[in-house]
């Protein structure tokens, strides 16, 4: 059954059946950002459109910058998954997510064209417009899911979007910064648990164990495609540090650093 588009930015209408209601007591406060991560753009559309598959988006951004509503705002699409953000792990129930065209890292992951970008930045401001979703919660899936997800990856241009007002962002540490430790997946400690924090504070899913284990990794992997694209290594270095120390400084209402 078709639907009016909830956005007048949207090109074309393609629902998908993938979808359940909303809870009354979640806010919709969160913009999740994916990229399709399949051959096609055209493919994408089919699957998340095809009742087997059992995902689906609000909205999908074409390269050359078409949109297509999916599922209406007001249901809950199934696109985040298993997932976490602030303590919350039900993050479809409140969040609206856009598929970006791409192929991902497992089909030949390539920079997003300027159209596409644009198209994104016209689409989001609307949505955190009209649901007063605050810039910090503009995030990426693999933000949410570190472990299972690497989308929309370290090309995606987050600060263009910023320059929008649309995302949180600040110029990331360069990667000579001195005056801190570098940490490594096996490393333990009260500094490990001190960065486990800073990213929990910010907020990641991560449990606060003192070890640097896997989950840290991939936490710290999620937040350098995010914030620090230069160097994607899983490794905490000064740079990284210190970009997320100017993060949590830059949120509002914080005052814990």
């Amino acid at each position: 059954m078709s639907f009016s588009p909830d956005s007048p930015h949207v090109t074309a209408v393609a629902p998908s059946p993938n979808h359940d209601a909303r809870t009354e007591d979640e806010p919709v406060d969160i913009l999740l950002l994916h990229y399709t991560g399949m051959v096609s753009a055209d493919e994408a559309v089919e699957r998340l459109c095809d009742p087997a598959s059992k995902v689906s988006c609000h909205y999908l951004v074409h390269e050359d910058g078409r949109i297509v509503q999916m599922v209406p705002e007001e249901k809950r699409a199934w696109h985040a998954g298993l997932s976490v953000w602030e303590g919350e792990t039900d993050i479809n129930a409140r969040s609206i997510g856009i598929e970006i065209a791409n192929p991902g890292h497992e089909h030949g992951y390539r920079d997003f064209p300027e159209a596409q970008i644009d198209a994104v930045i016209r689409l989001g401001v609307d949505i955190c417009e009209r649901h007063s979703i605050p810039r910090q919660r503009v995030l990426a899936h693999s933000d949410v899911a570190p472990r299972r997800k690497d989308d929309p990856g370290e090309k995606f241009p987050w600060e263009k979007l910023a320059a929008a007002k649309l995302g949180h962002w600040q110029k990331p540490a360069p990667l000579t910064t001195t005056g801190e430790d570098s940490f490594f997946e096996g490393d333990t400690g009260e500094p490990v648990e001190e960065i486990q924090s800073l990213f929990s504070i910010y907020g990641y899913g991560l449990e606060i164990t003192g070890t640097y284990d896997a989950q840290t990794k991939a936490v710290v992997t999620a937040f350098q495609r995010h914030f620090r694209q230069e160097k994607v290594d899983g490794v905490v270095d000064p740079s990284t540090i210190a970009t997320l120390r100017r993060l949590l400084k830059a949120l509002p209402n914080l005052t814990v650093l």
